[in-house]
């Protein structure tokens, strides 16, 4: 487990002025981009995670459902996270229809991957502009290894759409009711939130759509 304090300190390191941000997904590069200087000491994370970013204009000619997604840039360091955080738009920059994701390496953020095949999400809903620090803190928790049942979970994902944004909590596991309870909780403890969440099955969401109900809830 990483120790929570290595991870919350955002403040230590390099901000992009706002005049200066990247394109949609993208990341800066220069002095302080993703690779650090040498010799700086590192601290590795459990696991290593992938950003990834579906871009609203390419999901609209895209064939099949997924084809547009692609991977941004690949982590393994709290250091690296936060060069790379600091250094692509935030929740609140990013065009409506844009998805942004960071699942665990080699986990692609897809119903029909095989790991996410048997899970499912837990997701919360925010007003426009609110959800930049809740993704936030959703990332330290889950890279920071914070959650009881860390291994079931797959990756996050922000949905910035017109009237709210949502984000959601993907697991590999979602008949194990006790394990996903458990992590619905925690997300809700670590978000400071009072919201009433609902887990819905890939399964059913790929049977039924908008119309899946909610199996657990927290």
């Amino acid at each position: 487990m990483v120790e929570e304090s290595t991870l919350s300190k955002p403040e230590e390191h390099h901000i992009v002025d706002d005049d200066n941000q990247p394109e949609e997904g993208e990341i800066v590069t220069g002095e302080e981009s993703a690779t650090s200087a040498a010799g700086v000491e590192k601290h590795p994370l459990e696991h290593s995670w992938t950003f990834w970013f579906d871009n609203p204009a390419a999901k609209s000619k895209q064939t099949a459902w997924g084809s547009s997604m692609r991977p941004i840039y690949t982590f393994s360091t709290v250091e690296d996270f936060w060069s790379l955080y600091n250094n692509i738009h935030k929740p609140g920059k990013l065009a409506n229809g844009a998805d942004f994701y960071c699942f665990k390496k080699e986990i692609e953020p897809k119903w029909e991957d095989p790991v996410c095949a048997n899970g499912g999400k837990w997701t919360m809903t925010f007003q426009k502009l609110k959800s930049d620090n809740p993704w936030l803190y959703t990332l330290l928790a889950m890279i920071g290894e914070q959650f009881d049942h860390g291994d079931d979970i797959c990756g996050a994902v922000v949905n910035v759409r017109s009237r709210v944004d949502k984000i959601s909590l993907w697991t590999k596991n979602a008949a194990n009711e006790s394990s996903q309870i458990s992590i619905g909780k925690q997300w809700k403890e670590f978000l400071d939130s009072n919201e009433n969440i609902g887990f819905i099955f890939h399964d059913d969401a790929k049977k039924l759509d908008r119309n899946a109900k909610n199996k657990y809830s927290a």
